[in-house]
Formats: structure tokens, C-alpha cells, sequence
């Protein structure tokens, strides 16, 4: 895993990306902006975010409960924290609490009725209307690779990203700190001054 392609391109968004993403997801129709907020805010895949039921949903924690579709074995999951926000638009758009207390709509109904690809497109709609500019990091994956590059950048510890991500090892999470962040460029400006 990479986050350049062989030309050199980056394969990730910049919290700036991100940041605009997230304002033109606000415009986007209300299960859209679930997803599209669902994917930046955990940096989960986009197969793991269309496997989501309101079981998955975890109030008490404040958390989202994935399973890491990658791994070999079923029944592996992890649990990502997330904005109270995003918590009260999953709740608003998807009727989650009802589905808790038994109202409604069953626990182990899905979030998005989705397909992969109908998501997908969504998704790079969003980008597309956030001014993302054409390239490979416009995409859901891209959302993934700068979930990670944000997080190390903002000084998660390496463990905890990996374990948020559902990477098998602390290696594979590793190159997210190879993306040039605002420490690099402060540790180099050091040098031109």
C-alpha cells in the first residue's frame, strides 16, 4: 500500500480536501451526507460503511462498530469513535434510537440500500462539487488515506490509527506518516531561514 501512485501523485485528501468535502456533503441529500460524513470521519472503506445496521451504531460509546470486511475471518470488528454530530445525523436520517427500543425499523437493517458502485459515485459527486481537483485521490479511498495522514498528523498514536483503520499491522499504518505534513515543512523551513 502506497499513498503516491507511480507517477508521484498523491492518493490521499488534504485536510483542506477533506474540510471542503465535508461543507459540500452538508448540500448533498440527507443519506449521501451520512455516508459521505460516515467515511470521513472514520476512514473505514466504503464496502464497511454499506455494511453498517443501526446495531452497529453505538450511542454509549459514541462510536461506530465495524467489521474489517479485509480480514480473512468473519466476525472481526472495531470500533471508531466519532463526532456527537455525526451521531445525531445517523439518528435523525436513519432512525436509529427507535430501531434500539424495538420501534419501527429492525436492528439489522441496513444504513445505505446501496450498491458499491451507486455509493461510489455518490460519493465522487461530492468531491467533484467541492472543487477536489481530477485524480486518483478523488475517490472514497482517498477519503481512507487522509483519514490516516490527518490522524498521524494531528499526533494520534500510530497503534490507535492502525486499530481505527483495521490495518494487521502497525506497518501497513506506517506510511501515513510519510505524507508531507506541517511538521515536515516546519522541521524544513528550519533550514531556509
Amino acid at each position: 500500500m502506497q499513498i503516491h501512485d507511480k507517477q508521484g501523485n498523491r492518493l490521499y485528501l488534504t485536510e483542506s480536501e477533506r474540510d471542503a468535502f465535508l461543507k459540500a456533503a452538508e448540500q448533498a441529500e440527507l443519506k449521501t451526507r451520512t455516508l459521505c460524513c460516515v467515511l470521513a470521519y472514520t476512514g473505514c472503506r466504503i464496502s464497511e460503511a454499506l455494511n453498517l445496521t443501526h446495531r452497529n451504531i453505538d450511542f454509549a460509546e459514541k462510536a461506530i462498530v465495524f467489521e474489517t470486511l479485509k480480514k480473512r475471518t468473519k466476525g472481526v470488528y472495531r470500533a471508531v469513535p466519532v463526532p456527537d454530530s455525526l451521531l445525531d445525523s445517523l439518528n435523525m436520517v436513519h432512525t436509529i434510537k427507535d430501531a434500539s427500543r424495538g420501534k419501527k425499523t429492525p436492528l439489522d437493517l441496513k444504513l445505505w440500500d446501496w450498491h458499491r458502485k451507486t455509493a461510489w459515485v455518490k460519493v465522487c459527486a461530492v468531491m467533484e462539487r467541492a472543487g477536489i481537483a481530477d485524480g486518483a485521490h478523488r475517490s472514497p479511498k482517498g477519503l481512507r488515506h487522509g483519514f490516516g495522514v490527518l490522524a498521524i498528523s494531528k499526533g494520534v498514536p500510530l497503534n490507535m490509527v492502525s486499530k481505527w483503520l483495521g490495518h494487521a499491522s502497525l506497518e501497513v499504518t506506517a506510511i501515513y506518516a510519510n505524507a508531507l505534513g506541517e511538521e515536515q515543512r516546519s522541521i524544513a523551513a528550519r533550514m531556509w531561514g
